[in-house]
């Protein structure tokens, strides 16, 4: 079947989703406009503080700026600058490297917003020992505040957890607790918080908003990860065998039907079901709506803070689709957006090169 070229794709996507279109809503007072905008076209620079030899190319990030985004989510894995888990000199050198990080980027005009990334080893210790782990969390934010404080409060935001993997009766209350806790050590800096279960938009009905005004909302969104994930780099995983699935998927698109009789034929039959469930798809508005009811119910900023697809297996053309659309929906809502992540498997640019994908930018950006 053939494929529009991709100028149709942008153009499609506001199109498709121009009937879901809203006035920006009301939101309660607490983060200031400008600190809102700062986060409203973003990526994720996954790895710069893990591997600071992996650092983005300033010409990337000069380039990216240029183009109109505006800032940079930088994840710190929680495992790197805890107590519990790093050696004091392992601690001050990716301390080091966040502080860099932040000067660098304040300096090439972009706000960033500073992400205790979990990982296994705490998250293990997140569901075994709960107060061993809030103390954690606390000691890891007493060193990022005293970087942070540095500088200023309207361009460097606290996240304070990525995807929390406990409870959600649990983590409100950690939630409010630790919030808490960085309020006091960074009072006019922006919070930024979201829900369990890999903050998905349909978990956070279920997560109140914090008494604290000054705090953004994030959800991450991968729907339907049978297309965002296919070709996963995991052998193991039932979507390392679907490959090529066009989105969105329809029972009659003959790449679809071809797919179904591959995994048929290979006996995948986990795969096989996560593509019928898929089919039809439902559209990134009904996919995210729990997130709009539930900022219409609180007025408080939402932001996407992570998205993408994985570039080994979906066709280039979907992915764009895919994007474009994610975007567009997040400018109606009056979302800021960060895409999942920079030069790696989901990323915006080439790894080898160092430069940005201009058709990548375009669908983001929802320019021609």
């Amino acid at each position: 079947m053939a494929r529009p070229p991709i100028p149709a794709i942008i153009a499609a996507a506001s199109l498709l989703l121009s009937a879901a279109a809203q006035a920006c809503p009301a939101l309660v007072e607490g983060v200031p406009a400008n600190r809102i905008e700062a986060l409203s076209r973003g990526v994720n620079a996954d790895g710069w503080i893990a591997i600071p030899q992996s650092a983005p190319p300033r010409s990337l990030l000069v380039e990216l700026r240029k183009a109109g985004l505006t800032h940079i989510r930088l994840p710190v894995p929680a495992d790197f600058v805890m107590p519990r888990f790093a050696t004091p000199p392992d601690r001050e050198r990716r301390l080091r490297t966040v502080d860099a990080a932040l000067k660098e980027l304040l300096e090439l005009g972009y706000a960033v917003s500073v992400d205790l990334h979990s990982g296994e080893r705490f998250n293990a210790l997140h569901k075994n020992d709960p107060p061993a782990a809030m103390q954690e969390m606390k000691d890891a934010w007493s060193a990022l505040a005293q970087i942070v404080q540095r500088y200023p409060a309207d361009r460097v935001f606290a996240e304070l957890l990525n995807e929390p993997d406990v409870d959600a009766a649990q983590w409100q209350g950690e939630a409010t607790e630790l919030a808490a806790f960085i309020r006091r050590l960074l009072p006019q800096t922006t919070l930024i918080i979201g829900p369990v279960n890999w903050q998905r938009a349909d978990s956070l009905p279920d997560f109140k908003p914090l008494d604290d005004p000054n705090v953004v909302y994030a959800i991450h969104f991968y729907d339907p990860m049978v297309f965002t994930h296919q070709a996963h780099w995991d052998p193991s995983e039932p979507l390392h065998d679907i490959t090529g699935l066009p989105y969105p998927a329809r029972a009659d698109d003959p790449q679809v039907k071809q797919l179904r009789e591959q995994l048929t034929a290979l006996n995948r039959r986990k795969a096989l079901a996560m593509l019928e469930r898929a089919i039809p798809d439902r559209g990134v508005d009904k996919w995210l709506a729990p997130a709009a009811a539930w900022q219409q119910k609180y007025s408080r900023p939402l932001i996407i803070n992570e998205f993408g697809v994985l570039k080994a297996g979906a066709p280039r053309d979907s992915r764009l689709r895919w994007l474009a659309a994610v975007t567009t929906y997040a400018r109606q809502q009056c979302w800021g957006w960060t895409h999942w992540e920079l030069l790696q498997g989901f990323g915006l640019a080439d790894a080898v090169s160092g430069k940005a994908d201009a058709d990548v930018l375009k669908a983001l950006l929802g320019t021609r």
